[in-house]
């Protein structure tokens, strides 16, 4: 009798196991069954102020909304490879949804994909995917970021002189837009300016930026104004201007702040800078996530914002509002 119960408990055991190992096309309906909602947040990188920003903006949606919120992403920008594996490690976990930036906007579409056949939602943020399966792109309108910079730089330049456009890197949806309006913006606010280079990229760090930002200014030495499409170009292109003794000669607009950035800009340094909200890219990301775990309606597309800050507006309060998450 003894050893018949023993066998029934183990049978039973067993049984409970095998249910608990079930196919991965459900593993979302399971997750959101659960009292504990996970929710991996994929950024493009782990190491600029922006994306601390993000973190920052999703950990406090999780602590609002109680989901667990899981950051996990490559340290470098340009590291394709590595986010993939972060993606396909967090498919293979089971977790309830998934908040990616993807790094290149081709390369991704196969590990989103795996987890959208999985029932696992993705949620797009900051750059864009080359395919539409996703739930929903809360972004920037980085087209209309690039414009506000053209703008700027026409009222700093008066409209005329010699431009250089730094590109970021080849792949990245939200940098190319960025630069796309910005070229689009000058044909609108200042077709007499003269762009000497548009074709040279700084990389994914700040040292590949300031290395390419030297090659440039040691090349155009007539430059009179410069745009950089995003933080680490931004700072690169600063060091370098710095180092040549052309900072604060040379109309500089740059995209993103960091608390360096600003202090440049409050020096005469740069003289604009086009401003995403990072802090709520992260938090709604994480708040769409969760409302589509519970089948709720959500936009296709959620813009975020994006503003131009300058010397002038830089301590208004609106201003501040925005910058506050971003110079922690």
């Amino acid at each position: 009798m003894k050893k018949l119960l023993i066998k029934n408990v183990l049978f039973i055991t067993l049984a409970i196991a095998l249910l608990g190992c079930g196919g991965s096309e459900n593993t979302s309906k399971q997750n959101t069954n659960d009292q504990e909602i996970q929710i991996a947040v994929i950024p493009k990188g782990t190491t600029h102020a922006f994306w601390k920003s993000v973190q920052l903006g999703a950990e406090k949606a999780g602590q609002d909304l109680g989901v667990k919120v899981l950051w996990q992403g490559p340290q470098k920008e340009d590291d394709r490879q590595m986010q993939i594996q972060v993606v396909q490690n967090f498919v293979s976990r089971g977790v309830s949804a998934i908040v990616l930036a993807p790094l290149d906007s081709r390369s991704l579409v196969p590990p989103v994909q795996t987890a959208i056949k999985r029932n696992i939602p993705v949620i797009i943020f900051d750059s864009g995917l080359d395919a539409q399966e996703y739930s929903s792109f809360v972004a920037t309108d980085n087209k209309e970021g690039g414009r506000l910079c053209a703008k700027r730089m026409a009222e700093v330049m008066n409209g005329k002189g010699k431009i250089i456009l730094l590109r970021y890197a080849e792949g990245s949806a939200s940098t190319t837009e960025r630069e796309a309006g910005f070229l689009e913006g000058l044909k609108e606010f200042a077709p007499e300016i003269e762009i000497l280079s548009d074709n040279q990229y700084a990389g994914a760090t700040r040292e590949e930026a300031f290395q390419t930002s030297q090659n440039l200014l040691n090349r155009f030495k007539e430059v009179e104004g410069i745009f950089a499409p995003n933080e680490s170009s931004t700072f690169g292109m600063l060091r370098a201007l710095e180092t040549s003794g052309k900072a604060g000669k040379v109309k500089f607009i740059g995209f993103d702040a960091t608390k360096e950035l600003l202090d440049a800009m409050q020096a005469g340094k740069i003289h604009g800078l086009s401003v995403q909200n990072p802090y709520k890219m992260g938090y709604e990301g994480v708040k769409t996530a969760l409302a589509v775990l519970k089948k709720e309606t959500v936009e296709k597309r959620i813009d975020t914002g994006v503003t131009m800050i300058t010397p002038e507006n830089l301590n208004t309060s609106e201003v501040q509002e925005i910058l506050k998450p971003q110079i922690q």
